[in-house]
This record gives structure tokens, C-alpha cells and sequence, in this order.
């Protein structure tokens, strides 16, 4: 195996592994501030779906390895994005006071948020420890300066 090829894919997979894990707070963020983000039922009557905004579809990552080493963040909807809650007030409530709100789980949120920091913190060990070698074995063939 040749050894600048195995570093640098090294570099590359904990380059992607901070990468996806950026993307998982992201939408994990995304999530969070758009939690309370209600709408329309989405089988509400028309004229009600064009007067207000959809509810925030909720969001996922699902984090999946790349050919020849690395991995990414695929990012869709969560399954189901919208869930009806009873909101009676809410201009654009059915007959039942029903409205759809994101699918959004605050404790699932806050635990995406603390992988996506051991992962991008992890990641960055590996791109701090690869810098170090490298500097290491560009200062094997120097002269000895005294």
C-alpha cells in the first residue's frame, strides 16, 4: 500500500465524517426551530391551504458510507414529517380544531445534536493527528539545524 494514498484517504473519510456530521446539526437545528411551525391539515379545505402556510415538515439524516471509504448525510423527510394536534385557536383548525404540526421529537433532537458533536469533534481529532504526521515526516528529511 502506498503510504501518501493511505494518509490522504485517512484526511478524506475524516473530512467527510465532519462534513456529515455539520449537515446532522444542521437539520437537526432546523428542526428545533421550526418545532412549533403548525399548518393546515394537509387534506384541509383548498381555500384554507392557500390562505396559510404548510406546517414545517420534519427533517432526518440518514448518515450512509461512501464507495471507497467516507460517508454522507442524506437528508429527507421524517415519516411521517406532519402529525394533527388539537389547536382549536388556530385560524386554519378543521371543525375539530385539528391542524398539522412537525414531527418533531425535542429529545431525539438534542441527542442528534450531541452525536453531531462527538462525531465532528472525533473527526477533527483525526484531521489534527494527520497534520502532525505529515509535519513529522516532512521534518525526517531535513538537515539537523544547529
Amino acid at each position: 500500500m502506498n503510504v501518501g494514498m493511505g494518509l490522504g484517504a485517512v484526511l478524506s473519510i475524516a473530512v467527510s465524517g465532519m462534513t456529515a456530521a455539520s449537515r446532522r446539526l444542521e437539520v437537526s437545528a432546523s428542526n428545533v426551530a421550526n418545532a412549533l411551525s403548525s399548518g393546515p391539515l394537509p387534506d384541509a379545505d383548498p381555500a384554507i391551504q392557500a390562505r396559510y402556510p404548510a406546517a414545517y415538515v420534519a427533517q432526518r439524516v440518514d448518515q450512509v458510507e461512501t464507495p471507497g471509504g467516507g460517508t454522507i448525510a442524506n437528508v429527507g423527510p421524517e415519516d411521517p414529517g406532519t402529525v394533527p394536534i388539537y389547536d382549536p385557536g388556530a385560524p386554519y383548525a378543521d371543525a375539530k380544531g385539528m391542524v398539522a404540526a412537525p414531527n418533531v421529537d425535542l429529545t431525539n433532537e438534542a441527542v442528534q445534536q450531541l452525536l453531531a458533536k462527538v462525531s465532528f469533534a472525533s473527526n477533527a481529532m483525526v484531521v489534527r493527528t494527520y497534520a502532525e504526521m505529515m509535519k513529522t515526516l516532512l521534518e525526517v528529511g531535513q538537515p539537523s539545524r544547529r
